[in-house]
């Protein structure tokens, strides 16, 4: 069995930022939210400067990371910062989640045409992109646009569905990754496939008690989830289970009520939503970390990101490449 570090310890060590500003990389990440993705190639030794367009996620961009965020509404005519040789981001997914209308192309929330022209203008040595996996549903005639576009730039495209639990996160949370490479790209490896870590490993004794502010459900709630437990054919109820991975860290389960939201249940029986330094350790984040806004906001900010451990992985495999190819030079404008 593979040894398991402290999960505390093991992400306040893989996700400490480097001392140093010289990082030889400049990565434009749009769509960057709070800098989950960002937090994980910073981690890894890379420069980012990010974009988004919500004012509380670019405060927490700003508060913990060394660099700068945008607060911007992104279009395929805004203006980013030049020199960067990687381009990542996360195009917002409603127009493609299986929970959404999947109006793809036709929802005015769409982020691709922005991110394609992003990499057409600024040219990167490798762009990568995270969304649901709804997008390889109802809207995989999009998708294949969307990758058809990054060929016809010139990109060799790749993409995989990846699960957050392989790589450290505690969480089962699978996202469609998406790669435009010149050659020789190789997925990260797997680090956590046969011993990952538990919700218990992440909320430790948080779990067994009752912060001050804490929420909890009232009875007729209790019973709201009895029901939608019954009609949704629920084998076991969907509180969260400390001995396996929590279940996907959402917006949605994060803060609202509803039959499916993410609720501890305490030694007393008792059942309470989880806090916001909760859902945080659910995806990765360290405790230093600290989310900007109303409570609302901050889980809406936790549910978006990438989790850091995940990016940080995503990020090695982005410099392994870029070492690659420079050692060879192979890489042809």
């Amino acid at each position: 069995m593979e040894y398991k570090p402290d999960y505390l310890d093991f992400i306040e060590t893989e996700l400490q930022l480097p001392a140093s500003n010289n990082q030889q990389h400049l990565v434009i990440d749009l769509f960057a939210g709070c800098g989950g993705f960002a937090l994980g190639f910073e981690a890894a030794g890379f420069k980012t400067i990010g974009y988004e367009i919500l004012e509380d996620a670019c405060a927490t961009y700003r508060h913990n990371l060394p660099s700068n965020c945008n607060q911007v509404n992104l279009t395929p005519l805004s203006d980013l910062v030049d020199g960067a040789t990687v381009i990542i981001g996360g195009p917002p997914c409603q127009p493609f989640s299986v929970g959404g209308y999947q109006l793809g192309l036709k929802d005015s929330r769409d982020g691709f045409p922005a991110f394609i022209s992003a990499v057409e203008r600024y040219c990167p040595k490798i762009a990568l992109f995270e969304n649901v996996r709804g997008m390889l549903f109802r809207n995989k005639t999009y998708f294949e646009e969307i990758v058809n576009s990054l060929q016809q730039l010139g990109y060799i495209v790749e993409w995989q569905i990846l699960n957050a639990t392989h790589y450290g996160v505690p969480q089962k949370r699978e996202r469609l990754f998406c790669v435009a490479h010149k050659g020789d790209w190789k997925w990260p490896e797997k680090t956590h496939f046969h011993s990952p870590y538990t919700a218990g490993d992440a909320l430790g004794e948080l779990a067994l008690f009752a912060p001050a502010n804490s929420k909890f459900l009232t009875p007729s709630m209790d019973e709201y989830v009895k029901k939608y437990e019954i009609a949704s054919k629920c084998i076991n109820p969907r509180d969260i289970h400390l001995n396996t991975p929590s279940r996907t860290v959402t917006c949605r389960n994060l803060c609202g009520a509803t039959g499916d939201m993410l609720r501890i249940r305490l030694p007393d029986g008792r059942r309470r939503r989880l806090t916001v330094m909760e859902g945080a350790r659910l995806q990765s984040f360290p405790d230093w970390f600290q989310f900007q806004g109303s409570e609302s906001n901050q889980f809406n900010q936790i549910g978006n990101a990438v989790p850091p451990l995940l990016g940080k992985a995503l990020a090695r495999s982005v410099k392994a490449y870029l070492n690659y190819i420079e050692t060879h030079k192979n890489f042809a404008t």
